[in-house]
């Protein structure tokens, strides 16, 4: 996948006003006409490509947004995945549909290929691509391809959708816009800035000696000193994410670290890292979706995390899942790289600690 489209990927979450050209890139991959973003939390905010955007204008001012059963179907999905028409109806049942029929296929659309993103923050992001009804449903290959920049896509999305599509004019703007404890980061890991939310957490997360990150956890501390290097080091995006734990080993807070690309600097000055903290709080066993976006963890090894976090044994784990104890077993090893764990029962502490906490709004 060219790095230059991932990098416009994630300039886009604090320059929303890109999010047309790069919809248009990726409806580009698979042969499509044009690509849209919808976001909601206390109120939908969207965008699209050139091509689509007079289409949806339409679509959600004379009200077919609210009568449309596709971002239903999105939304309810587990699966970390791009889903085509044919994942939900029937050839006869599109063909009844009244939004096919009479708004997408009158306008020469009719097959998409698209996502939902549940984000524990409150946020509802939807991404699809369009294509023409002529040119015939997204092919398996190409839904691939969207797969994968759907993490990529899905960082950068929520990053937007908390400005509010809007870009803000400066770090500081951005920061309290994102309504999540945030700073930014310079290339040899120092806070450049950090918004109020932040600094009420001195005695978690902070500058410390040179105004350097320092974590209260040194496991996160050090996979956090990693994950910038390579960010440094690397010419292509990377992204990570990182648990924060208290004393007694318990999640506090999951950390996210994006990088700063492009035009972006425009808005963080000479800072190349931005660092979001999604609060934590305890409760017995977190739902698939939380695990899902808090550790970038695949379904079944959400599936394998949630049982650890309801105490269950991994021959208990295999047979209710209907796979083999060697397929859970290497399930359990990725998902304890993904969490910073090295034993079954830490991975299983941790993740018994995980519920979202209530966020400030911006």
């Amino acid at each position: 996948m060219p790095t230059d489209l991932i990098d416009r990927i994630y300039e886009c979450s604090v320059v929303p006003e890109l999010w047309p050209g790069v919809l248009d890139d990726l409806a580009g991959l698979v042969e499509a006409r044009g690509g849209l973003l919808f976001s909601a939390r206390t109120a939908l905010c969207w965008t699209a490509s050139g091509p689509v955007r007079d289409v949806f204008d339409e679509y959600v001012s004379q009200g077919w947004f609210n009568r449309c059963s596709r971002r239903v179907c999105l939304m309810s999905q587990t699966q970390p995945s791009f889903f085509v028409e044919q994942d939900f109806w029937s050839e006869a049942e599109l063909d009844a549909d009244p939004i096919y029929r009479d708004f997408f296929r009158p306008h020469g659309l009719g097959w998409s290929a698209g996502t939902g993103l549940r984000i524990p923050t409150g946020d509802n992001i939807v991404v699809s691509i369009e294509r023409t009804f002529e040119r015939g449903p997204v092919e398996a290959e190409h839904v691939e391809r969207l797969n994968a920049l759907r993490p990529h896509l899905a960082r950068s999305a929520l990053v937007s959708a908390r400005l509010g599509l809007q870009r803000a004019q400066g770090a500081t703007e951005a920061l309290t816009a994102l309504g999540l404890p945030a700073l930014v980061l310079d290339e040899t890991g120092r806070v450049v800035e950090a918004n109020a939310l932040m600094a009420a957490l001195p005695e978690r997360i902070g500058p410390g000696a040179g105004d350097r990150l320092v974590l209260s956890d040194r496991r996160a501390q050090a996979q956090l000193t990693e994950a910038l290097s390579t960010v440094s080091a690397s010419a292509g995006p990377v992204a990570c994410t990182v648990p924060l734990r208290d004393a007694v080993g318990r999640a506090i807070m999951v950390l996210h670290l994006m990088p700063v690309r492009r035009s972006a600097h425009d808005i963080f000055g000479r800072g190349y890292a931005l660092l979001l903290a999604t609060p934590v709080a305890a409760d017995r066993a977190p739902s698939a979706d939380l695990m899902r976006s808090l550790f970038d963890l695949t379904v079944s090894e959400a599936r394998v995390a949630r049982g650890l976090a309801k105490g269950m044994a991994l021959e208990a784990i295999a047979a209710d899942g209907g796979v083999a104890i060697t397929t859970v077993r290497s399930q359990l090893r990725r998902v304890l790289e993904k969490t910073g764990c090295t034993r079954q029962a830490e991975v299983a502490a941790l993740l018994a600690s995980v519920a979202m906490v209530p966020v400030r709004a911006p």
